[in-house]
This record gives structure tokens, sequence and C-alpha cells, in this order.
């Protein structure tokens, strides 16, 4: 696993970007549990999604997830596009503006001057196509983060194949000089061997798992749920790991 430093209490205030290893990892109920666990912390908190793709689909947006989930004082998307495809091909493919860098870092820090923390969920994983900067050049998640100068969370699964993703994740995001660590998104209701072993090595980065599932619960069941699934750093009071496997068993 890679060496990235794991990220203290107070680099989770502000502005914090949540990526994922791919899509489909639980970005977004991650997003919401981080939300509500910090409003039950007392933070004023927003959630800001850059680019929204797939609403031709008429799924709810993860904006809409995000609001039911955990009713956070702001909750807004910057540009949405029908195709579900990666933010600068949907913009392309409906010939609709693309993000433009500058535009994102300036919304996102607006929200931070109104709130004490502001969670900006990616699309896909890292190194996804989000725009383009000034120059016509696309920019990135990672780009997003070393613009702001901010943390990020790593969605992660918690089966097969997840070490590898990880691993290059967070080698990508130490490369660029952020601060990272790892939640798992969905730890399974009964966990097989290689999700064990995989949270035996995932288990210096991590700072919080989700069961399974949690997407689905009742509003004011998850929102009362949320900090037993984080630890302190991100408002949460998971605090033995150990403890918490022994629960799971």
């Amino acid at each position: 696993m890679s060496t990235a430093r794991p990220a203290e209490a107070g680099e989770w205030r502000g502005i914090v970007l949540v990526t994922g290893t791919d899509t489909d990892v639980g970005k977004t109920v991650v997003t919401s549990a981080v939300a509500a666990a910090a409003q039950a912390a007392g933070l004023r908190v927003a959630v800001v999604k850059p680019g929204q793709t797939g609403t031709a689909t008429g799924a709810p947006t993860d904006i809409d997830v995000v609001t039911r989930l955990a009713a956070p004082h702001t909750a807004r998307t910057l540009a949405s596009y029908p195709e579900p495809l990666a933010p600068l091909a949907a913009a392309r493919v409906a010939s609709l503006p693309p993000l433009e860098l500058y535009e994102v870092v300036d919304a996102v820090r607006a929200e931070a001057k109104r709130h004490d923390l502001v969670l900006v969920e990616g699309a896909g994983g890292l190194l996804v196509p989000m725009g383009v900067r000034p120059s016509g050049a696309p920019w990135t998640v990672a780009d997003l983060a070393t613009a702001l100068g901010v943390s990020t969370i790593v969605v992660a699964r918690a089966g097969l194949g997840t070490l590898n993703h990880t691993a290059l994740t967070l080698e990508a995001l130490e490369r660029r000089g952020i601060p990272a660590a790892v939640v798992l998104g969905a730890w399974p209701a009964e966990p097989e061997l290689v999700h064990w072993a995989n949270l035996g090595e995932l288990l210096p980065h991590l700072v919080g798992a989700l069961p399974d599932g949690a997407g689905g619960m009742d509003p004011g069941v998850f929102r009362r749920s949320a900090p037993g699934w984080l630890t302190p750093a991100l408002y949460g009071v998971l605090d033995d790991w150990r403890v918490w496997a022994d629960d799971v068993r």
C-alpha cells in the first residue's frame, strides 16, 4: 500500500473532496454520512457536486440522495448533463458548456465562506475528465484538489481488487502532495476472508466503513447511525477497529 500520510482531524474542515477508486463505490452515501456526522457535531455543512451526469435516466441525482439522507444546510449541483458518461464527455455529447476549472474553484470557495465544511463530490475516480481549463485542456478531480489545496476522502470497495485500486489512487494523491484517507463504501453483512484480509491491509488509512445498504435506510436512522461508521477524524465515534470487528462478527 502507499505510504500516503494519514490526515489529521483538523484537515477535515473547510473544503474536503470526496473521490473514489471507481464508479459505484459509494461516494454519495459516504458524502451523506460525513455530512450527517459533521452536522450532528454542530458544523454548518455544504455539499457541492460539480458535474452530475445521467440525468436523462430519471433516477435521483447524487444531490437528491444527499439531501434525503443528510439534509445538509446547502446542497447544490454546478452543472448537469443527460448522458451517463464522464462529465467532460457528457458535456461534449450534449453540446453543453463543459465545467471550467476555475469557475468550480470559485464556486466551492464561495460556499466555504458560509460553511464550516464543504464536501465536494467528484465523478467516478480521481482522474476522470471533469471539464476544461481556460486553455481548453481537460482537468480532473486530482487537479481540483491541487487547485484548492485540500484533503481528499477516497471511497473504496471492501472486496477483491480494492487493494490495487486504492493503492493507485493514494499514490496519485501522494505524488501531488494531497493528504488522503480511506472510507469503505459498503461493508458486507456477511464478510468473507477476502474482506477481512483487505481490511487488515487498508486499516492504516481507514477513517470509516459504512454497512452495505446504508443508502436505503430511513433518513432518521441514517443520521443517527452515521457517527458510528466514522472515526473522530470525520466527526464520528468509531475509535476502536477491534471492537468494531467484534461487533460485526
